[in-house]
């Protein structure tokens, strides 16, 4: 596979990736606030109120998604990181091995 296409398939997956965060954000979302706001319309018919719910929902979900793609994204590049030096150690450790086991391949 030449490199430009390496890149390019990177790039399109890495696209895909951001697509499907958004796609789940976004449905979680309108089904949680939805649910919030007909729950309090229910028991309420002050608009004030299913507002200002609506609003804090939308708010709560804003940071709960916010906070959970970051622990995602740095849990995901620290396993990373730790497998790259894993890798690592053991190529220092008994390089010819490793060699031996390309080779074979």
């Amino acid at each position: 596979m030449t490199e430009l296409k390496h890149e390019i398939d990177a790039n399109f997956a890495g696209r895909l990736n951001i697509l499907r965060a958004g796609v789940l954000g976004a449905n979680d979302g309108i089904i949680s606030i939805a649910g919030v706001v007909i729950g309090v319309a229910s028991a309420t018919s002050n608009i004030w109120i299913i507002f200002l719910s609506g609003l804090a929902a939308i708010l709560a979900g804003a940071f709960s998604m916010a906070g959970g793609e970051y622990v995602s994204v740095s849990t995901q590049k620290d396993t990373e990181e730790a497998a790259v030096a894993r890798e690592q150690l053991l190529l220092d450790k008994d390089i010819e091995s490793a060699k031996q086991s390309l080779y074979a391949a």
